[in-house]
């Protein structure tokens, strides 16, 4: 069956019917907002048995270390606290535990890497004169490549505006479009943008979702397809797209639908990765959970969960960051220099 981006809502709804996450049968206390916590990934997150093989995560191993630092008599904030630490042994930021005064993150799919990423030397190349459209900032380099800077896809991108930017950018050389930094958001906002950028419909993935409570409980794989913009201002040159490890969920399957096509380069750091689709539930005391529940495969149905590997792989060196200089922009600019 044909799969787009248009079928997030019918796989939602499947999930929402013939993945049904009750825990009427658990009480309000802390022993059962254990169980039920514990039995909602165990029967519905996707990627047990991924990371079981990847670092050896044992879901039921888990399970008898958390539940004995259960007590009766624990206070709300210890119990988040085990749960949040039971969480996070899924390394995973789509993860989250919320009551409602705290968030539980996990932090360290980004934290033990280099930033690769500083606000203060960007704005040195972005000079005082950049524009700004539809949330991308946008220039013109000394070297006549152009440059964007999408911060985010949290909010979607205007036809017209991405045809002004396209437009202004047109007589340049080739384009650097960073994603550094980039959290994520909606993946039809992510998905307008990488249209842009092909003139041809391409397979860019597969998504499977959830059947079962078994571990390995999965619908058939269904195709992802990128296609090309109905708007026909479409970039034809040279594309780097810079990333680092806080690319991360739409912007992970942004730079995954990127690299399928045949003149873009991927430049900087690892992405953060993120790709499971997430879905929500809700223990007894009314602390909801957010999980993956449908993953995202590439093209050859490898997983995407813990990143994608730049083409070039490029940190900001020390000395350069010292001296203002973003390395990873000026291996951009010498890549598409080089291919004039």
């Amino acid at each position: 069956m044909q799969f787009n981006i248009r079928s997030w809502f019918i796989v939602f709804i499947t999930l929402l019917l013939s993945g049904c996450i009750t825990e009427d049968s658990f009480d309000n206390t802390p022993d059962g907002n254990f169980e039920a916590l514990w039995k909602i990934i165990d029967e519905h997150y996707c990627f047990l048995d991924f990371k079981n093989q990847e670092y050896g995560l044992n879901w039921d191993q888990v399970h008898k270390d958390y539940k004995q630092r259960i007590t009766a008599n624990m206070t709300s904030k210890e119990l988040f606290d085990v749960l949040s630490e039971m969480l996070n042994e899924l390394r995973d930021g789509h993860v989250n535990l919320v009551s409602k005064d705290r968030i539980s993150q996990y932090r360290k799919w980004y934290d033990n890497y280099p930033r690769n990423f500083s606000d203060s030397i960007q704005s040195v190349y972005l000079g005082k004169d950049y524009n700004i459209a539809t949330g991308l900032k946008y220039c013109i380099l000394d070297d006549n490549i152009a440059y964007i800077y999408c911060g985010s896809f949290e909010y979607s991108l205007g036809s017209g505006n991405l045809d002004q930017i396209l437009q202004v950018l047109a007589p340049c050389n080739g384009l650097i479009l960073d994603v550094r930094n980039n959290g994520g958001g909606v993946l039809t906002t992510a998905d307008n943008l990488a249209a842009r950028f092909t003139n041809d419909r391409l397979l860019v993935g597969y998504i499977t979702y959830k059947e079962g409570p078994s571990h390995k409980s999965f619908s058939k794989p269904q195709p992802i397809y990128l296609d090309p913009s109905t708007s026909n201002v479409r970039w034809q040159k040279k594309t780097v797209v810079l990333t680092n490890r806080r690319s991360y969920s739409a912007t992970n399957d942004f730079v995954n639908k990127m690299r399928q096509l045949p003149n873009v380069t991927i430049v900087g750091d690892r992405t953060g990765g993120g790709s499971g689709l997430p879905f929500s539930s809700e223990l007894p005391n009314g602390w909801s959970v957010r999980f993956s529940a449908s993953p995202i495969y590439d093209p050859g149905m490898q997983h995407l969960e813990f990143g994608i590997d730049p083409d070039v792989k490029v940190d900001i060196s020390s000395d350069d960051y010292n001296n203002n200089i973003d390395t990873i922009i000026e291996k951009a600019r010498e890549i598409i220099n080089a291919s004039l």
